[in-house]
């Protein structure tokens, strides 16, 4: 998820560097936690072709992520340097904003270096490796992709000034972690909080319950998110050449002025004006409501 907090202090605990990173500590890793980062790998690898982007899926062997265990930062770096620049650095946890932003914006994604126990496998409500690695880090080898990425952390710098990072995080919220894309008449998954969750990478797709809706800025950057359980609504973008177009172009200063000025949308719920690629039923959250 979006790996900081508003609310924990700037100094970095002891340990870490002044930009909140540490070493990863690869060595100390026990045979039990890569026997679940390998569970974990097998069990989305399997099921993700025809579902996923294909550059995903490429992303993950250009990284070196299908050989096994738990990926030595180290390596994973000199591979993505390689393809676009990008580096994989370990922090404790949550971070706090302009940090996260910072590194971004210098093509450094942080990650955490912990990985879940074997029985939290479908559910774990901070990020561990499998989600920020997995999850995260083959799309970092496509090139438009990964000039988002560094874009949306330049952006997040500009938000802290205009005191509009809530709106900027729906953002990041309902593309790089939630993202749905076009394939022809189709959609694929390619954010990785869907990616690397096995129930969510079939509702995302198969359930009837969501609205699937095309990806409007404005539109999104209004929307609330639920962060404890499955979407209600997924965006879909038509290419992540046109989701970066978008981003580069626009002049997000007077953007964040228009919809401070209009209401929100509230998780599900239907606007007018919204291109809509599949019209949920919402069984699944009137269920659990």
């Amino acid at each position: 998820m979006l790996k900081t907090d508003q609310t924990i202090e700037p100094t970095p605990p002891p340990g870490a560097a002044a930009d909140w990173t540490i070493d990863q500590g690869w060595e100390s890793y026990a045979p039990a936690e890569h026997a679940t980062w390998d569970r974990l790998f097998a069990r989305q690898t399997a099921m993700l072709p025809g579902r996923v982007v294909p550059a995903f899926l490429e992303g993950v062997a250009l990284a070196g992520l299908d050989r096994p265990g738990i990926p030595d930062f180290g390596a994973l770096s000199e591979r993505l340097m390689k393809a676009t620049g990008w580096q994989v650095l370990a922090v404790p946890g949550l971070v706090p904003e302009p940090v996260f932003f910072e590194h971004l914006a210098h093509r450094r994604f942080v990650a955490g270096n912990f990985i879940r126990r074997p029985d939290q496998l479908d559910y774990l409500q901070e990020p561990d490796i499998f989600h920020d690695v997995f999850g995260h880090v083959p799309l970092l080898a496509h090139p438009a992709f990964a000039d988002y990425m560094q874009a949306y952390g330049e952006g997040g710098l500009r938000a802290l000034e205009k005191g509009a990072i809530d709106r900027l995080a729906r953002l990041y919220w309902y593309t790089v972690e939630f993202g749905l894309i076009r394939d022809g008449d189709d959609c694929r998954l390619y954010g990785a909080g869907i990616v690397s969750s096995y129930g969510e990478s079939m509702f995302a797709l198969d359930d009837p319950s969501p609205n699937r809706i095309g990806f409007d800025l404005r539109r999104v950057m209004r929307t609330r998110y639920r962060i404890d359980d499955y979407q209600q609504n997924y965006f879909v973008i038509d290419s992540f050449d046109d989701l970066l177009r978008q981003t580069i172009e626009t002049d997000f200063a007077p953007l964040y002025q228009e919809i401070a000025t209009q209401p929100d949308y509230e998780p599900g719920e239907l606007a007018p004006g919204d291109v809509i690629i599949t019209r949920g039923t919402q069984a699944y959250a009137l269920a659990k409501d």
